[in-house]
């Protein structure tokens, strides 16, 4: 055992020693190039990642240009679009302030313009837009307003800017030559269809004559082509692209401002509608890949956007008409008494400062408030004992409805129980409310107003009304009104001036004072008719206080004299608020009807049946020197043939739809859906604008269809693009079709020029040369006399 341990103990041999120092010292040297290897590949990876993000860097700013050229705006310019536009800006500005004279509804329309220049309020029954850009402009060029314009011919001052007032028309009428262009294209026509669509309204004489004076045909055309080009562009994009919701902004702009420019431009919303939901039905609503509530939605976002924008771009347009027309002009009497105590003079001057509340003992004015402006009156004279139908009157003492102001206008307010008339307590006076019973007495002939049983002098359907004579006969007195504030909601039960609108209902009969609308024979001074009406909620049975002061003495004459001067010096101004107004005047514009607007005797009026054909022109001015003259009157080759191309079109179509009934399809799909594509924009549109025109009463002119006569030549280009894929075939009608349109083109340009005379009015003319271009019986040229 002890051997053994000794064996186990023993120390190694030098030998091994040494083997095991070499083995140690080869592992320590392999762990060191371990070491040095590992070391290496991570200096190397090191530069080989550095060199990676060196190679990015340098990659990331080569593809830098590329990145953001997505943020650049590209612009393609077509060339004969440019063409065109500046061929239209140079004849619509070719002397432009030539002639030096008021033309034609510049006699208008400038007026306007010039009451915008001084901020004195207006009445149109056009809405404002085109008056303001004009006025604009003409503030821009410092244009003081002072020029009257009183009659056609007269002769601009040298202080009137009038480049600039003519400015915006030729500027949009220029404008519309390109803008057709786009249009065509958009409609799917070939470039040579929409230059050559764009062509004839640029050689259409009625439309050069139109853009060269402060009118408003070629504000309202190119508003309402912008419109219907961006209504087109969104049915292409429509659900398809985020562009298409821009699109339906940009032709809710134009349109709106179309219609603030005439209510004409409404029919261009129509057409509009018409387009956009033709297109949704047709090719969106049966769409499976869209949800019910992705349609619906879509179609609600739309209509609320459009709808808003719609709404928020008309009300501006009045509220800075009101805001600037903040001063009374010539046409105060238009509106009611709170309208016009709301500006700066006029009816303001006398009525602020009066009493507000009518009371017992109130010396009144009472002033029909809706309809025809006129105040309730009387005098002296009486009915007569019979009239020319031999019916009986009561011979009392007339009351009729005055459009003047008068002293016999004043009306005292009497409670029927007290005999006094005097206001005792100014302070606190006797107000009459709403229900109660009064007396309203004349106030210069003392005697009350009275109703019976006694049919009106030319209303007979309705009661007469009068002013109470003791004749002492057995016909009693029956004066006594009840008083119904039907605006009390808004101003209380207490009857106010200028803000209450009252019925007056006659106690005995229970029917309300009314204007009737008709006038008296000579022997009521052609004065208008005041009755009664059994029926008792209408605008004509609505009046309200317009001047009002309190009686001061019970002095007859006293009295009188205070009634004949009864201006008062104004301390304080009635207030009516902005939107109150605004409403006030769209009632105005749209239930108003001057009585200018319904003469149709003018010389030169016309009904739609002769415009197709221009049966008649419009002279717009006539120099004093010579037979030079401005005369509306169009391009006869392009009238006669956009209207044939209208009945071809027609024609066409209806054989088309009865073909296909036959299963015989002479056009492609495409082609058929272009065809209908073109007239469902254009034939519907010259419909729309020409159409309503034959249920309108009021006179009217050649220039009320330019609108309409914008389409029918849109579809006169496109016709014949139709006709020239018919023809494409076939080498011998091709030819005939081309030289036949080239003919066609060279006479357009031949009576274009030859009849420009008429839209620049700057040449001289002989009587000789005025004959010669009568090509027509029915036109009427002025000519001096020798």
């Amino acid at each position: 055992m002890e051997k053994q341990t000794d064996d186990r103990v023993k120390p190694k041999t030098k030998k091994q020693t040494k083997k095991k120092n070499k083995i140690e010292s080869t592992e320590i040297q392999e762990k060191k190039l371990e070491c040095v290897t590992k070391n290496h590949e991570t200096n190397e990876q090191k530069l080989i990642d550095e060199q990676k993000l060196i190679s990015e860097q340098k990659l990331f700013i080569e593809q830098k240009p590329d990145i953001f050229n997505n943020f650049k705006i590209s612009i393609e310019i077509n060339i004969l679009a440019v063409i065109l536009f500046m061929s239209a800006l140079s004849s619509r500005f070719f002397k432009l302030d030539q002639p030096r004279n008021v033309v034609f509804d510049e006699l208008h329309h400038g007026k306007y313009v010039s009451l915008y220049m001084k901020r004195t309020f207006f009445f149109d029954t056009h809405p404002p837009l085109g008056k303001q850009l004009i006025a604009a402009v003409a503030y821009l060029c410092n244009y003081n307003g002072q020029f009257k314009f009183e009659r056609i011919g007269s002769e601009f001052s040298d202080d009137v800017p009038l480049f600039g007032l003519r400015f915006v028309p030729a500027l949009c009428g220029s404008l519309i030559i390109p803008v057709a262009y786009q249009l065509m294209l958009e409609l799917g026509c070939r470039h040579w269809c929409a230059a050559l669509a764009a062509f004839l309204l640029l050689c259409e004489n009625t439309l050069l004559t139109q853009s060269r004076f402060i009118l408003m045909e070629s504000i309202l055309i190119f508003f309402t082509l912008c419109g219907l080009l961006f209504v087109l562009k969104y049915k292409r994009l429509n659900m398809k692209s985020p562009w298409a919701l821009t699109y339906l902004i940009m032709a809710s702009v134009c349109l709106t401002m179309a219609t603030c420019v005439k209510y004409v431009g409404l029919l261009s919303w129509l057409l509009s509608l018409w387009i956009i939901c033709r297109d949704f039905w047709v090719n969106h609503l049966g769409d499976k890949r869209l949800s019910d509530f992705t349609v619906f939605l879509c179609v609600i976002l739309r209509c609320i956007i459009t709808f808003a924008i719609s709404v928020a771009i008309y009300f501006s347009v009045f509220f800075i008409h009101l805001i600037i027309l903040n001063k009374a002009g010539p046409h105060d009497s238009v509106m009611t008494s709170a309208f016009q105590a709301s500006l700066e003079g006029g009816l303001a001057s006398i009525t602020k400062g009066q009493p507000l509340h009518v009371s017992h003992g109130s010396q009144i004015t009472l002033r029909h408030t809706h309809g025809r402006t006129c105040w309730l009156h009387s005098h002296t004279h009486v009915y007569p004992i019979k009239y020319a139908d031999k019916r009986g009157s009561s011979h009392q003492q007339q009351v009729t409805c005055y459009t003047f102001k008068d002293v016999n206008n004043w009306w005292i307010v009497k409670r029927p129980e007290r005999n006094t008339l005097a206001v005792e307590n100014t302070k606190e006076p006797d107000g009459i409310k709403h229900g109660d019973i009064i007396q309203l007495v004349h106030g210069m002939t003392s005697r009350a107003l009275n109703s019976h049983d006694v049919a009106a002098p030319v209303s007979p359907q309705n009661q007469e009304v009068s002013c109470y004579i003791d004749y002492n006969v057995s016909m009693p007195a029956q004066n006594l009104w009840k008083v119904e504030i039907i605006n009390r909601d808004q101003f209380g039960d207490v009857w106010q001036a200028i803000n209450s609108q009252v019925i007056l209902t006659h106690l005995n009969s229970t029917q309300a004072l009314k204007f009737s609308g008709r006038q008296l024979p000579d022997w009521g001074f052609n004065q208008h008719e005041v009755v009664t009406d059994k029926i008792i909620s209408q605008d004509d049975t609505v009046w309200n206080v317009e001047e009002h002061r309190y009686t001061k003495s019970e002095n007859e004459k006293e009295r009188e004299r205070e009634l004949v001067a009864a201006e008062m010096i104004p301390s304080k101004g009635t207030k009516l608020g902005l939107w109150e107004r605004f409403w006030e005047l769209q009632y105005k514009i749209i239930f108003s009807s001057p009585n200018t607007q319904n003469v149709h005797s003018h010389m030169y009026s016309s009904e739609p049946l002769d415009w197709p054909l221009m049966v008649r022109g419009v002279a717009y001015w006539l120099s004093e020197h010579d037979n030079g003259q401005i005369h509306l009157l169009g391009n006869i080759v392009v009238w006669y043939s956009s209207t044939l191309c209208l009945l071809l079109y027609l024609s066409f179509f209806a054989f088309y739809l009865l073909r296909q009934r036959r299963q015989i399809y002479d056009l492609s799909f495409d082609e058929w859906e272009q065809f209908k594509t073109i007239g469902e924009v254009l034939v519907v549109g010259y419909g729309l604008h020409y159409i309503p025109y034959f249920f309108i009463d009021r006179t009217l002119f050649l220039h009320h269809y330019l609108p309409a006569l914008v389409f029918k030549i849109l579809l006169c280009a496109a016709f014949m693009q139709h006709l020239a894929n018919i023809v494409k075939a076939k080498l011998i009608p091709r030819f005939i079709f081309h030289l036949s349109l080239c003919i066609w083109i060279l006479s357009v340009m031949y009576v274009f020029k030859k009849f420009i005379v008429f839209s620049y009015g700057t040449t001289p003319l002989t009587s000789k040369e005025v004959f010669k271009l009568r090509w027509k019986d029915t036109w009427d040229f002025i000519i001096h006399k020798p």
